[in-house]
């Protein structure tokens, strides 16, 4: 490829960027630099496809100390970007959208291919992996409807159309009875297929098919009820629910909370890409950092254990495997809160110990609720709820609580000042003032 077909391709790839809005204003430009020095690099790199080269030329990045992570990240990127849109008109995969007989917008591809394209622009946008696993069961759900309503044409093509995703979410909702919710995870799903990979216009249903959801209260447990269902709970399972309360985490991120974000000295926490790849701080209460530290000693043994194993590496961020190859195994990466099993990464395919898993710590908290007799539907994100309650209760500032959360904003956490105004200096009902009110007569 010469010069001229290199500046050919990124002109139009600057154009696709652009059109598609696939990165942030004004950062097309960087995605241009890295594309143009990874088409001038690949042709003197092993490999007969761009899979082959990139892991080649993203080593080469990290080997130069004045390249960030964050940029071999973003050099990534913008590869897998180029690479999936120059290459994917090639595939058999997704055909193209065209009316029917009655005028009707369609869409025929293969929903084998269409599932692996799903999945590929997930990774190019760096969605989360369950995120990943949720959108691509509601397409496979979409798709098997899709079957039963129009059948395979000859070519093992299905058809869909904007009408049948409507006739699909309308199903769940009237049929299915499911909630609002799950009613627009699964057209979040489908609106992604339709935009990235059928490329079919939905219009004005991408308004008009979210179901409203009604505002809830949260289910807060008392301090009363949050210190009888801990005399439950021992050993790691107690530590792991009392962490969550004392810190208000969210579950995931308690799961994959790291030895290095633990500050005993400044007694903090630290939430690494937690809800919106957001980094914060957040509490750590001095009760538990003895029993913390205790567990963390019990960890590092079983850590030592696996390097003697030949094991002993854990899943790192972004491009931080290539730009630091050795940090996988090093003690403040590990998981504060480690699998009692090894297990295949499914993405790399490598044997390592991951997290605990989220299932583990809801059977945890489900089974602390049915033994403390707790009336109340409490999971584990209710100690959370319960935290920033009880925060509030004691009269913490509210943007405080909100930063120890991590709310984008300040109208998400006054939730809990309604369930504290219920709980804080309840009025008195008419009916045990009814003789009173009536004594003077």
């Amino acid at each position: 490829m010469n010069k001229y077909e290199i500046e050919q391709r990124l002109s139009s790839f600057g154009d696709y960027l652009l059109r598609r809005q696939l990165v942030a204003p004004g950062k097309e430009k960087f995605f241009i630099i890295w594309l143009r020095r990874y088409l001038t690099e690949a042709p003197a790199l092993k490999g007969r496809t761009w899979e082959d080269k990139l892991p080649q030329f993203l080593e080469h990045l990290s080997r130069n100390p004045q390249i960030a992570p964050w940029q071999v990240d973003q050099a990534e990127q913008a590869v897998r970007l180029y690479s999936f849109n120059y290459f994917a008109e090639q595939k058999k995969a997704v055909g193209k959208s065209t009316a029917g007989a009655s005028g009707e917008n369609i869409s025929r591809f293969d929903s084998r291919q269409a599932l692996a394209d799903v999945r590929e622009w997930m990774r190019i946008k760096h969605y989360a992996y369950k995120t990943e696993q949720s959108y691509l069961s509601w397409c496979s759900r979409f798709f098997t409807y899709s079957q039963e309503c129009r059948g395979v044409d000859e070519s093992g093509h299905i058809e869909v159309s904007a009408e049948l995703i409507k006739d699909f979410l309308a199903r769940l909702a009237t049929q299915r009875k499911a909630a609002k919710s799950t009613q627009n995870q699964a057209f979040s799903a489908l609106l992604f297929l339709c935009r990235n990979v059928l490329h079919l216009e939905l219009h004005d249903m991408e308004k008009n098919l979210r179901a409203r959801p009604g505002k809830k209260l949260p289910v807060v447990l008392s301090p009363a009820e949050v210190k009888h269902l801990f005399s439950f709970v021992t050993g790691t399972t107690g530590l792991i629910l009392r962490l969550i309360y004392s810190s208000g985490l969210r579950l995931s991120e308690c799961a994959r909370l790291r030895v290095k974000d633990i500050d005993f000295d400044q007694n903090l926490l630290f939430v690494r890409s937690g809800k919106g790849d957001k980094d914060r701080s957040t509490i750590l209460a001095g009760q538990i950092q003895a029993e913390l530290k205790t567990h963390l000693e019990e960890v590092r043994q079983r850590h030592v254990k696996d390097l003697a194993d030949g094991f002993g590496e854990v899943y790192m961020p972004g491009a931080l495997d290539i730009k630091y190859p050795a940090a996988c195994r090093e003690w403040g990466w590990q998981y504060v809160f480690p699998s009692s099993r090894l297990s295949v990464d499914p993405r790399s395919k490598k044997t390592r110990r991951h997290h605990i898993s989220d299932g583990a710590i809801q059977k945890m908290m489900k089974k602390a609720v049915r033994e403390a007799d707790l009336v109340k539907p409490a999971s584990v994100h209710t100690l959370r709820h319960s935290f920033a309650t009880h925060l509030l209760l004691n009269g913490v500032d509210l943007r405080q609580i909100q930063e120890y959360l991590g709310h984008n904003s300040v109208e998400t956490t006054m939730i809990y000042t309604h369930v504290v105004k219920n709980m804080r200096n309840p009025a008195v009902s008419p009916l045990d003032l009814l003789d009173q009110m009536t004594s003077g007569r």
